[in-house]
C-alpha cells in the first residue's frame, strides 16, 4: 500500500485529491495538512511514502517544504502541485530534488500515475506540467545552453534518444513503446542517463534537454 500525505491550504482541493487517490486499491491517504510546517512535521513523524505538496501554502510554502524535507527526510519523494503559469521558484524545487510536478488541472489518471511513479523512484513530469516547467527556462542563456550540450554529448545515441523522450515528459512505458523496446531496458537506460549527466531525477534531465535545444 502506498501511503500519501496531501498538503494544500484549500479544503476542497485536499478532499478532491484524497477522493481520487483513495479510489485506487493500492493507495491510501494517511494525512491531510493545510500548511507547510504541519506537512513537514507530519511527514517526519508519520509513515508516509509520498508527499503531494502545493507550491503556495501558508507558514511554509511548497518550495520550503521540498527544501526542508530534503534535509530531514531525503528518501521521501515529494511531488509539487502547481497551477498553470507556475512561478520561476519551481525551478529551485528541481534543484532540491522534488520528485516531480503535477498541474492541478490534471486528470485523475495523471494524479494516480504521479503517485505510483514517485513511489517507484521515477520522478514524474507529465507532458502538461513539462510544458509549464520547461517554459520557465530562458533559452537565451548561452552559457547554460553550451553547458547542457557538453553534458549531453557524453551520452550514447540511444541514451540521448531516451533523454529526449524524458524531456517530452514521457513515462518509461511510453518511451518503451516509442523506441520499440522493453520497459526494463528503458529503466536501465534512464538510470545510465541520470548517472552520466549527474542528475538526481528526470525533471533535471528534461531541463538539460530543454537548455541544449535553446
Amino acid at each position: 500500500m502506498i501511503r500519501v500525505l496531501i498538503a494544500d491550504d484549500e479544503p476542497l482541493i485536499r478532499a478532491g485529491i484524497a477522493a481520487v487517490l483513495d479510489s485506487d486499491p493500492e493507495i491510501t491517504v494517511v494525512a491531510r495538512e493545510a500548511d507547510g510546517r504541519a506537512a513537514v512535521e507530519r511527514a517526519i513523524r508519520a509513515d508516509v511514502d509520498v508527499a503531494l505538496v502545493d507550491i503556495r501554502m501558508p507558514v511554509l510554502d511548497g518550495l520550503e517544504v521540498v527544501e526542508e524535507l530534503h534535509r530531514r527526510r531525503p528518501a521521501l519523494p515529494v511531488v509539487v502541485l502547481t497551477s498553470f503559469g507556475a512561478e520561476p521558484n519551481v525551478l529551485r524545487a528541481v534543484e532540491h530534488r522534488a520528485a516531480g510536478f503535477l498541474l492541478k488541472n490534471c486528470t485523475p489518471a495523471e494524479l494516480v500515475g504521479a503517485v505510483r511513479a514517485a513511489h517507484a523512484g521515477e520522478a514524474y513530469l507529465s507532458p502538461s506540467a513539462a510544458r509549464v516547467v520547461l517554459g520557465l527556462v530562458s533559452p537565451d542563456d548561452v552559457r547554460r545552453r553550451e553547458s547542457a550540450a557538453r553534458r549531453l554529448a557524453a551520452l550514447t545515441a540511444r541514451e540521448r534518444d531516451v533523454a529526449d523522450l524524458v524531456g517530452e515528459g514521457l513515462a518509461n512505458a511510453e518511451i518503451a513503446r516509442r523506441l520499440r523496446t522493453s520497459e526494463t531496458t528503458v529503466k536501465t537506460y534512464v538510470s545510465r542517463v541520470l548517472t552520466k549527466l549527474g542528475c538526481d531525477n528526470r525533471v533535471q534531465v528534461a531541463l538539460l534537454v530543454r537548455d541544449s535545444s535553446g
